[in-house]
């Protein structure tokens, strides 16, 4: 082979091959960016390992040794076909080495076999209101920039609603844990489902936005509160329900009807949280600015617009806030709540909850919980 014609094939091998890896570049990292914005509803995120059930017996369940299975407190726990209620760890049990025992308060549906591959969720309940709790409720279509939007509605003699919107992982069952309570401080509860939820409209790409477009629904639901007899509103979100939670704050038409933020485990730096979510699904850390890079390149999504949303601009930030979270979330760090917290101490209030997985602070401890949001409520009630 002559020497151009040699080079010049050189040269087309390498092109071709230098194509090819920035191509499955590209691919994984748009993999790896779906896990978070195709997290599905409902399901557990790549961060919560799966237990075996190893024994059931009068109101006790065996599981896998872990970490999970050793949280306090409350949780569901869900399988294929199945879900249960589980308490704390019974102390007073006997313990195996590859094993825990923990309260089973009782089985929802299906059943708990030997052998069957399980997963904590702060979701305890689920169905509707009155078919978990016991409370009445109105099913209700709020109308949407995209559709219809699902909600359910608890009535109370109060003129300030509050708005609840959960977040990844989860659906609008998850605010059922503060149902009950919030009912008991005779709060009207609107309950809502968003896009990409069951019975809701899907985004326009097929993909979450991590509450950047999202908010729009919540301001919507804000919208349909007002102009059904809300004086003003509480805005409780969970996980990237919290940061649209913010967002409506910030930018709703309406935003002077709001007069509080609820914020549990909230996604206050999104780039922190695909890492996180792509990290569990065992993406290379090389790979990881790759993920980065589609998740933006798929969404339009900015690393300072949350941000800037909870930067001490009194315009972005104008009312009492309530941040509920814990060092041991492994998908919202909760460095950025602190910050936030330690920059706005005139309107944050952070409610430290340790040893508690994402969007599950109520379920680590309910008692100290509950009180924190009895405390930051009865001004705004």
């Amino acid at each position: 082979m002559r020497p151009a014609k040699a080079t010049a094939t050189a040269v087309t091998t390498a092109t071709a091959v230098l194509g090819a890896t920035a191509a499955l570049a590209v691919a994984a990292g748009r993999y790896a960016s779906d896990a978070a914005l195709k997290a599905p509803a409902g399901r557990p995120l790549p961060t919560e390992p799966r237990l075996t059930v190893h024994s059931t017996a009068a109101g006790q369940i065996t599981l896998t040794r872990a970490l999970a299975s050793q949280r306090p407190g409350r949780y569901g726990l869900s399988g294929n076909g199945c879900h249960a209620v589980v308490g704390p760890v019974l102390d007073t049990a006997p313990h195996e080495a590859d094993s825990v025992v923990r309260r089973l308060e009782r089985v929802t549906h299906g059943t708990l076999d030997p052998g069957a591959r399980v997963w904590l969720t702060p979701q305890v309940h689920i169905g509707d209101p009155h078919a978990a709790l016991g409370i009445d409720h109105a099913d209700v279509d709020i109308p949407g920039e995209l559709g219809p939007l699902p909600a359910w509605f608890v009535p109370g003699s109060r003129d300030t609603w509050v708005i609840t919107v959960h977040g990844l992982g989860t659906t609008r069952e998850h605010p059922m844990v503060v149902m009950d309570f919030l009912n008991r401080q005779q709060l009207p509860v609107l309950d809502l489902a968003y896009r990409g939820d069951l019975g809701a409209p899907r985004s326009p790409d097929g993909l979450g936005h991590l509450g950047e477009t999202e908010w729009r629904d919540l301001d919507a639901a804000i919208r349909y509160a007002v102009r059904y007899g809300a004086r003003d509103v509480v805005l409780y979100g969970w996980s990237t329900g919290a940061s649209m939670a913010l967002h409506a704050a910030a930018h709703s038409g309406l935003r002077d009807r709001v007069s509080g933020l609820i914020l549990d485990s909230p996604v206050l730096d999104w780039e922190a949280t695909l890492r996180a979510l792509a990290t569990a699904r065992r993406t290379p850390a090389a790979l990881l600015p790759l993920a980065v890079r589609a998740a933006q390149g798929r969404t339009g999504l900015r690393g300072d617009r949350v941000a800037a949303i909870a930067a001490a601009d009194p315009r972005a930030l104008r009312v009492p806030t309530l941040i509920l979270h814990g060092p041991g979330d492994a998908v919202a760090p909760w460095g950025p709540s602190r910050q936030l917290a330690g920059k706005r101490p005139d309107l944050v209030t952070l409610h430290t909850v340790p040893d508690a997985p994402h969007g599950a602070m109520w379920n680590a401890d309910s008692a100290r919980y509950e009180e924190a949001l009895r405390r930051f409520l009865t001004p705004l009630m």
